[in-house]
């Protein structure tokens, strides 16, 4: 009897959300107050961003990390693996959680993801935009961009998601940081373990996706305040990627991370939570 009348102990909170008929999502939602979605980057999942979970849901904050179709412990489904899928997720997220107001994160092909969603549905259920070493506004070099990686250089990376995925995920681990030692060695096991829990498919999909996306035309659509973060030492989203986005988004600002590279998440992990938790607070 004593059981029965227990309060529910997850505060109501769910771990997995349905976007489709058979598709669940995997969400991490903590804290209470003002809410913080985080999106994830290739090929990781919301489990990246564990230290900004334990210091901004004793901050006053509603923490919210959504881990896309095809990554981490998200359903894994064949099918498509694009920018609209992600964003149509998202919003399906936001809408059963009756999300308002949130200041909107992502991190690397997850900034491009929040770019798409802010755009597509002209900033629903988010009030505020933040990017995270963004894989924006053009992950490839284009005419009139020529930032980022090459044509052939995609082509082959795509290539090795297929036939080499494992060395492909171990050789990020040099490229992540601004310097050996930035993180420990840890850390960057804890990454790499991420990132192998993710659907091989997917990682082919999505990052295929990634390269025929060009986000610039998108950028004068964004209305709402805009954030920033960028590892002045990145060599996989180059710091010019960042001052293309100042430039294209209104009402944005940029926070250099002067000893970071890509991981700025980490490497620089007390900067990046005030300076997302002062954003926030604006």
């Amino acid at each position: 009897m004593a059981q029965s009348k227990r309060t529910a102990a997850s505060a109501g909170r769910a771990e997995y959300i349905e976007v489709e008929k058979g598709v669940k999502l995997h969400v991490t939602d903590l804290g209470e107050g003002q809410p913080i979605v985080l999106i994830h980057g290739w090929p990781l999942s919301d489990a990246m961003y564990e230290y900004q979970y334990q210091y901004l849901s004793r901050k006053g904050f509603r923490v919210i990390g959504i881990t896309l179709r095809g990554f981490g412990k998200s359903d894994k489904p064949y099918g498509r693996y694009d920018f609209d899928v992600f964003s149509d997720d998202i919003k399906v997220v936001l809408d059963k959680l009756k999300i308002e107001n949130a200041t909107l994160g992502g991190f690397s092909m997850g900034g491009a993801v929040v770019i798409h969603y802010v755009t597509k549905y002209d900033s629903a259920h988010v009030g505020k935009l933040a990017l995270f070493g963004a894989a924006a506004p053009s992950w490839k070099q284009r005419e009139g961009s020529p930032y980022g990686i090459s044509e052939e250089d995609a082509n082959g990376l795509i290539t090795q998601t297929m036939t080499a995925r494992e060395d492909l995920i171990a050789g990020l681990g040099s490229a992540f940081v601004a310097k050996e030692g930035n993180i420990s060695k840890n850390v960057e096991k804890w990454l790499e373990n991420i990132n192998l829990e993710a659907s091989p498919y997917a990682v082919t999909e999505s990052i295929s996706a990634l390269k025929d996306l060009d986000l610039r035309p998108e950028l004068s659509k964004i209305n709402i305040p805009t954030a920033i973060f960028q590892g002045t030492q990145d060599k996989l989203c180059p710091f010019e990627f960042a001052v293309e986005l100042n430039k294209g988004i209104k009402d944005s600002y940029l926070v250099k991370f002067e000893n970071s590279g890509h991981a700025l998440f980490v490497e620089e992990v007390e900067k990046f939570n005030h300076e997302l938790e002062k954003f926030a607070l604006k």
